[in-house]
């Protein structure tokens, strides 16, 4: 233990001659600790709406999706794409075709997204577990096609779950030339039939706009044939995520686009990353006023032991050291304040994901969990730890420093005056 420390430790446990010190000590401790319990509690509550949201979208997304660099469309014989398809770490591939379309039923119409999918298209992700009504997963018999509709669009439609008449969907013609006389050979018209099912995936993203539909159906209505506009990827247990989509954009170098989940909800999470750093620097810059009480609480101590100070002098102590015993005095304030923030935030965040106490409303079926989501990131704990200690030592290192250079002065004329006296 070196000597300044062990000087801090003892001013900081023992008593002053003004009482004040102690109490203000204390509320710096205090101060601290709400300040970073606060950072962990926030910060929980963003990466529990954030891992919330990415549960759901695991239901719908692909682990990986391949896309092209350039344009909409891969020619579906793509060497690149058999090469990816073979790789021994990739359980399902499936390919789709998704675009723009206008579906009406009944006198009623909205744009949506008609996506064409294969027929392991329920292997590659969890859509079975998210359809509502009596049907299964399936996309069509003989030469009819099934629609899947998002829970949103078949509200606006008016469908139902089950419609009895057919859903009409049309998409311009990309081939040929438009003839204005008939305006109608400028579009490609199609119609689907009802699976007795639609799904949720609670996102408006989804609900609000997909229909699921056959692959065949998709491409004569975009006229994609032999083309894909993706190919989504599941694979197998235990492999890990970064090191496939690292080994398949080797493969397929600047060709091709390879995009995980995140990746494919980039704007979501960017919006939610940013809320976070928002909060983050919020709480911090809260932090730092509640820092105000450590220099206070030093300066006022500095003043206090100006008698020691001199003591230490005489038995040989350097001003460096005498800085250090100050310093290091500030340092442990934050680093308790740290501490206890972080005990306590990190239990109060215990209580909330083991006993739900903060509630997000009283009717069933408003939100899609009853009780506000918690996830405890550590490195998240690692960087409020950090955040906590460099503004605490910032704050203290003025202080001491200017201080010190005052009571230095002061000495030093209490010396001349009494050289003067002599």
């Amino acid at each position: 233990m070196s000597f300044p420390f062990y000087i801090a430790r003892r001013y900081l446990f023992s008593k002053k001659s003004t009482h004040a010190i102690n109490v203000i000590s204390l509320i710096s401790v205090i101060g601290v600790a709400v300040a970073t319990m606060a950072l962990v509690v926030v910060l929980s509550g963003f990466n529990g709406f954030s891992d919330l949201v990415a549960s759901f979208f695991t239901n719908f997304d692909p682990q990986l999706k391949v896309e092209a660099a350039k344009g909409k469309t891969i020619a579906a014989d793509n060497p690149l794409l058999h090469k990816i398809k073979t790789l021994p770490s990739i359980e399902v591939a499936t390919e789709c075709v998704a675009d723009q379309a206008l579906a009406t039923y009944q006198g009623k119409q909205i744009m949506v997204t008609v996506k064409g999918v294969a027929e392991n298209f329920d292997s590659l992700t969890n859509i079975s577990h998210i359809l509502i009504g009596d049907g299964t997963f399936k996309l069509n018999i003989a030469n009819l096609d099934y629609g899947i509709l998002g829970i949103g669009v078949a509200q606006q439609l008016n469908t139902g779950i089950d419609w009895k008449n057919y859903l009409h969907i049309y998409a311009p013609q990309r081939k040929g030339q438009y003839d204005a006389s008939n305006p109608m050979n400028a579009f490609v018209a199609d119609s689907l039939l009802s699976p007795k099912s639609i799904f949720q995936v609670k996102q408006n993203k989804y609900d609000n706009n997909y229909i699921i539909t056959s692959l065949p159906f998709a491409r004569r209505l975009f006229n994609r044939q032999g083309e894909i506009t993706s190919l989504e990827l599941r694979l197998k247990a235990g492999e890990d995520i970064d090191k496939v989509k690292g080994e398949i954009e080797h493969i397929v170098g600047n060709q091709l686009v390879v995009k995980d989940r995140y990746e494919q909800q980039a704007d979501t999470f960017n919006i939610m990353r940013i809320e976070k750093l928002f909060a983050y620097a919020f709480l911090t810059f809260i932090l730092m006023v509640a820092c105000f009480n450590i220099i206070g609480s030093l300066s006022m101590l500095m003043i206090d032991k100006k008698n020691d100070v001199q003591t230490l002098r005489n038995l040989g102590a350097s001003d460096k050291q005498i800085n250090q015993v100050f310093l290091f005095e500030g340092r442990m304030i934050s680093a308790a304040g740290a501490i206890i923030g972080i005990a306590v935030g990190l239990f109060l965040c215990w209580l909330q994901q083991t006993y739900g106490l903060v509630k997000l409303g009283n009717q069933a079926g408003n939100f899609v969990v009853n009780a506000y989501p918690i996830s405890v990131h550590p490195w998240d704990i690692v960087a409020i730890f950090a955040t906590v200690i460099v503004v605490g030592w910032i704050a203290v290192w003025y202080p001491v420093r200017y201080m010190s250079k005052q009571l230095t002065r002061l000495q030093y004329h209490k010396h001349i005056c009494t050289c003067l006296r002599i």
